[in-house]
């Protein structure tokens, strides 16, 4: 590319932060498309270790999800972007109501697959616009564009730590200086080949917060996570019978878990989301009650979770992790509705039925 042409890829790269924010981004920076051996070997050695647990899409597309280029050849960039979601409430807050469920933080609101990616399209299609109206789709090319909100084989936070946006903590998750651990993210792949920004430097120092918060151990090191003892997969990516080791631990979280995230020392910059009202978390699943939620079949499930993550888990999952904290309520008020439950079609929610009550008896 000449000096002009440079010169009007430079200029369009400022405008294009200053559209993301106007989307709702709260952080972006751009990566190069090429292939990063130490970020490709360190997915492997995840994989190989066995660590992604039932997650088998994590290893059938690694290829892929370790370098962008062998999901799409033309791409030459790769534009990180983060939404915050800092909450409004603290996220620890119902550890001491046994008899209310304690629901993530990102998912108390509306579906952040559809509110991102919506923001990713117009963002990019704002951005081939205004490539070709400022001269940089060459003769006989096209300028193309790709988003991708979690659900493609994109390595979203380790491609945020190649783009400066923030750096992967201990827990694995990215972190922001200004924003904390909450930021939702996502990617747009362009065949526009902007000069990509530093990676961010590592920020954790001596601070082992997250590490030590994590309820099951999830943790084996630094960096490291054993999908296979963590919360959030228990509950949302697990579909049997929830191992005996983790269910006194799981307490009452029924999707998802927070500790990792809340007690990390840089939320105290963060921003709560007021300012993107889709993320403001529905009152009915702030502190939700475990005998309501119980009594939920498929119609009310569907009905109670429209338009929010939480409906792709399903009613039986979502009761199944119900059940497992009705048994560590010590509520003996919870024992008609569990045991209601004993003689469920499917036969894992009949299951976690049988422990509950037997721990409620206990």
């Amino acid at each position: 590319m000449n000096v002009d042409g440079a010169d009007r890829l430079a200029k369009l790269r400022q405008a294009l932060m200053k559209r993301a924010a106007q989307e709702g981004f709260a952080s972006i920076g751009i990566a190069s498309a090429g292939t990063d051996p130490v970020r490709a070997a360190r997915l492997h050695e995840w994989l190989d270790d066995g660590r992604h647990g039932a997650m088998e899409w994590m290893e059938g597309r690694a290829d892929q999800r370790a370098a962008p280029q062998v999901l799409w050849p033309e791409a030459r960039s790769v534009i990180a972007l983060g939404m915050s979601y800092a909450p409004v409430n603290d996220p620890l807050k119902l550890e001491g109501h046994p008899d209310r469920g304690r629901i993530s933080v990102y998912s108390q609101g509306r579906d952040y697959h559809d509110v991102v990616k919506g923001a990713l399209k117009r963002l990019a299609g704002w951005l081939v616009a205004e490539a070709r109206r400022r001269g940089l789709e060459a003769p006989g090319e096209e300028i193309g564009v790709k988003v991708f909100v979690d659900t493609a084989p994109v390595m979203e936070k380790p491609l945020g730590e190649a783009a400066g946006i923030g750096w992967q903590g201990k827990h694995t998750n990215l972190v922001s200086r200004t924003h904390g651990s909450w930021l939702f993210l996502g990617a747009i792949y362009t065949t526009l080949e902007f000069a990509p920004d530093d990676p961010h430097p590592d920020r954790c120092g001596s601070c082992s917060a997250c590490l030590d918060a994590c309820p099951t151990q999830a943790f084996p090191a630094p960096r490291q996570l054993d999908a296979r003892r963590c919360i959030s997969y228990l509950t949302i990516e697990h579909k049997g019978e929830i191992p005996h080791e983790f269910r006194r631990a799981m307490g009452n979280r029924i999707y998802g878990c927070d500790d990792c995230l809340a007690v990390c020392p840089w939320n105290s910059f963060a921003q709560d989301a007021q300012a993107n009202r889709a993320f403001l978390p529905r009152a009915e699943l702030v502190a939700p009650r475990l005998n309501e939620l119980l009594a939920l079949d498929d119609a009310g499930f569907r009905a109670l979770f429209s338009g929010s993550p939480i409906k792709r888990i399903g009613r039986d999952r979502f009761v199944r992790n119900c059940l497992i904290a009705a048994g560590n309520s010590g509520d003996r008020a919870l024992t008609g509705p569990v045991a209601e439950l004993t003689g469920d079609p499917d036969p894992v929610v009949a299951e976690a039925a049988r422990w509950a009550l037997a721990e409620l008896a206990d």
